[in-house]
């Protein structure tokens, strides 16, 4: 399978390009990271991967199939997405949220789930460690906690595309590095996962490709240690820095700002 094709993808707001042209691969099987600056344009063009936004040129193919063209039934019953923050006052349990993502496989919704669905729901709760957490209401938990049940809430989806914008900003340490154990199972049983990225010594160990995006355009594009090169470094991020190898693989030592 041929995963995600982003090509040529442009995004304007205000007659200003937040995305230009931008042109990339995320492989099917591995775990893709989208990497930049502030500013760069990588929610902007994660948006229009998940069809929230409609880009005004360029294509989107997953598997082959135009994703621009479908409707939003079809797309979700293959892309799930979980945002930077996300949170809702209604009073739903957590099992409520993450059966949401059932949603695109269940004909008459109102009906309630069937025990298949049900236990779809029970082992995406129990693969990010919050099967304890089921009967709490939702709005109740902390952000680190929320962003787990949403993670779950895309694992009910069972995507064979995953789309996560910043999934580790509000986990501690040990919780990063579940979910980003777990976004790489899922790729290896063959799913296409693309994250964006702040840190890139996360990136870095847990990536497979790397797509570097800088000012709306795709600057990098490969294997981690291949992109994140002192020049790039410096001319994306405007620090000074370098690869060192540690015990578990190659870290960046950050020295100071150019």
């Amino acid at each position: 399978m041929e995963g995600l094709k982003v090509a040529d993808i442009t995004i304007r707001r205000g007659g200003r390009s937040i995305v230009d042209g931008a042109q990339f691969s995320a492989p099917a099987g591995k775990v893709t990271g989208l990497v930049g600056p502030n500013g760069a344009g990588k929610s902007t063009l994660i948006s229009a991967i998940v069809g929230i936004e409609r880009p005004e040129a360029g294509a989107l193919t997953f598997e082959g199939a135009d994703l621009v063209a479908m409707g939003r039934r079809e797309r979700a019953g293959i892309c799930a997405y979980v945002e930077q923050s996300a949170s809702t006052e209604e009073r739903l349990s957590v099992a409520d949220v993450v059966a949401l993502g059932r949603i695109p496989h269940v004909l008459a919704w109102l009906s309630g789930l069937g025990s298949d669905d049900e236990a779809v729901v029970a082992g995406a709760l129990e693969r990010v460690g919050m099967s304890g957490f089921a009967t709490r209401q939702f709005n109740t938990l902390s952000g680190g906690e929320q962003q787990r049940v949403h993670i779950a809430r895309a694992l009910a989806q069972q995507p064979k595309l995953l789309v996560l914008d910043e999934p580790t900003s509000h986990l501690d340490i040990r919780a990063q590095l579940q979910v980003l154990h777990l976004l790489g199972d899922l790729a290896g049983a063959g799913g296409t996962v693309l994250l964006a990225l702040h840190d890139l010594n996360l990136a870095l160990r847990f990536c497979d490709w790397l797509v570097v995006l800088d000012a709306g355009q795709v600057v990098a594009e490969g294997r981690p240690p291949e992109v994140l090169r002192e020049d790039l470094l410096a001319r994306v991020y405007g620090v000074h820095a370098r690869l060192i190898e540690g015990p578990s693989g190659p870290v960046i030592a950050y020295e100071g700002t150019v």
